[in-house]
């Protein structure tokens, strides 16, 4: 079954401690909302990445993460102390404040600028080309599991801002030019973008940009 979280950060846990295999790794979460109904086999996204609940204790839980996911995410930087933004599966009737995430990790970019305008903060993100196909200005995209808006894009980066609220709850109020963040496009551009490009044959869809932006869908 596929899990669905909204992007809202429900707290800031810690690193309690990692085991590192040959291509995996278990780590160890300090946590307190996350935990307060948790069971094994639950789906908590831990900076974006959704992770299997393996084993917990009042204070902390346990998640293995396998060789793709520390491949294709930051999580292979983590370490003892370092701070993360969790949020549980969705249920049936929670409310929808963000938008649809999976916790699929599309790839890793890199914060370039930090900039304070006013009381927000302006973040300028370099992203890989396969990542940045799917951005689109006012657009959504999850940056380490928050659910934030696109600003403006670029050839090779996008920028974001943040509020003062998301700064303060959320590990982006702490990051700097260099660090690492995971990111994950919208999905609902991927089907989108299949719906219009797929060849059904005599049942060839008429959908396209064009119909989409006249009828105020972009």
């Amino acid at each position: 079954m596929i899990k669905i979280f909204t992007g809202i950060i429900e707290e800031l846990g810690t690193i309690k401690k990692i085991e590192r295999g040959t291509n995996s790794s278990r780590i160890s979460v300090q946590a307190e909302k996350v935990l307060e109904d948790v069971d094994i086999g639950d789906s908590i996204a831990v900076n974006g990445v959704c992770l299997t609940v393996t084993s917990f204790a009042t204070t902390h839980f346990v998640a293995d993460v396998m060789a793709e996911t520390l491949a294709k995410t930051n999580l292979n930087e983590l370490s003892s102390g370092k701070r993360v933004n969790l949020e549980r599966a969705m249920r049936l009737g929670d409310r929808m404040g963000g938008h649809l995430v999976q916790g699929h990790v599309d790839g890793v970019g890199t914060i370039t600028e930090r900039e304070k305008l006013d009381i927000a903060i302006l973040f300028t993100i370099k992203a890989p080309s396969e990542v940045l196909a799917y951005v689109v200005s006012k657009g959504s995209i999850a940056i380490d599991g928050i659910s934030l808006t696109v600003v403006d894009v670029s050839s090779d980066s996008f920028t974001i801002s943040l509020i003062p609220h998301t700064a303060a709850v959320t590990t982006l109020g702490f990051k700097k030019p260099g660090d690492t963040v995971n990111l994950e496009t919208d999905i609902i551009g991927r089907y989108i973008e299949k719906l219009i490009t797929r060849d059904k044959g005599e049942n060839k869809t008429d959908l396209s940009w064009g119909f989409l932006a006249e009828h105020g869908f972009l």
